[in-house]
């Protein structure tokens, strides 16, 4: 009886130290597991933010991309090709020029390409032509080295198409590098100084616009002393009822001429060969005339099919051929 009772004593209690160490060992691993759980999240959550982070850095890495191409597109886009003086003006020679005596049977013609450097395939397809073409070209325009690179290897002749505020500015722009009425003399001659050297080995210059310019003669005389001092000529695109240019060219004794007939100011096969017999009598008047044409694709097939009989009618030369120093 006293073994008996002894081992029920013992019984009991070792069943309370197996559940005691029991409980011990199950609260330390659930611990455990808990603290490895939250490191395990923390570790997780950290390498999954550290993942994701590229994702913001990413959108900004390329939103400097976006303006740049939004930018070159904007360049990309051509500018108004001009602004035409009224229609009773275009026929109208505002003081004749002599007549040329020469052994010659055609008289002379320059044809001008305006505002070029913004359509390099269709320009490049005048320079495939039989026949002479001068080439003026806006400066900071985006395709502008396709075209005198493919011009310079033809043999053809290049010229700064220099832009000039009209009387309707600041509604039409002029484009990048326009001379402004409202610049000083030092920002003037600045502009135009950039504008020259951004199109190098040119031989002359003519204006894109610049009816409100061009009438104004002190700012003229200005731009002409770069001319002077740059040894270019200057042909006057005649935007405008007034002009200073045929003064200031006389002034500074910058070789000089001026605009006949524009080709191609009304978008018509009709007009344009109209134009093109007006060219051709005002060159037989006058023994040479010059004429300013646009990257039109109507204006290309119509001189195309037209240049067999213009060939017959005028000799073709290039604008440096044209211009003289004024009396």
């Amino acid at each position: 009886m006293a073994k008996r009772k002894k081992a029920k004593k013992k019984k009991p209690g070792s069943k309370k130290g197996k559940s005691l160490k029991s409980n011990i060992i199950r609260a330390f691993t659930g611990f455990t597991i808990l603290l490895l759980l939250v490191f395990g999240a923390v570790f997780l959550s950290k390498y999954y933010i550290s993942k994701n982070k590229p994702i913001p850095v990413h959108v900004k890495k390329h939103a400097p991309v976006k303006i740049v191409a939004q930018k070159k597109k904007a360049a990309s886009k051509p500018p108004v090709f001009e602004v035409y003086p009224k229609e009773e003006k275009f026929y109208v020679k505002i003081k004749p020029k002599e007549k040329i005596i020469s052994d010659r049977h055609l008289p002379d013609v320059a044809i001008i390409i305006d505002d070029v450097g913004y359509h390099p395939d269709l320009e490049k397809k005048y320079l495939k032509l039989d026949a002479i073409f001068t080439f003026s070209v806006l400066p900071f325009s985006p395709y502008k080295k396709i075209i005198i690179d493919a011009a310079r290897k033809n043999g053809s002749e290049i010229m700064l198409h220099l832009p000039m505020e009209p009387d309707e500015y600041p509604a039409i722009s002029p484009g990048p590098g326009a001379l402004l009425t409202s610049m000083n003399p030092d920002q003037l001659i600045s502009q135009i100084e950039e504008n020259i050297d951004d199109i190098p080995l040119i031989k002359g210059v003519n204006n894109h616009m610049g009816s409100k310019m061009t009438a104004s003669d002190t700012q003229m005389n200005q731009i002409f002393s770069v001319l002077k001092k740059r040894g270019l000529y200057f042909i006057d695109s005649r935007t405008g009822p007034k002009t200073y240019g045929k003064q200031s060219a006389r002034l500074f004794k910058v070789p000089f001429a001026e605009r006949d007939v524009f080709i191609d100011h009304k978008q018509n096969r009709e007009f344009i060969r109209k134009q093109i017999y007006e060219l051709i009598k005002i060159a037989n008047q006058h023994g040479e005339a010059v004429a300013i044409i646009h990257p039109y694709p109507v204006t290309y097939e119509v001189l195309s099919e037209m240049l067999p009989y213009m060939k017959e009618k005028i000799n073709f030369v290039p604008a440096s051929a044209i211009v003289k120093v004024l009396n």
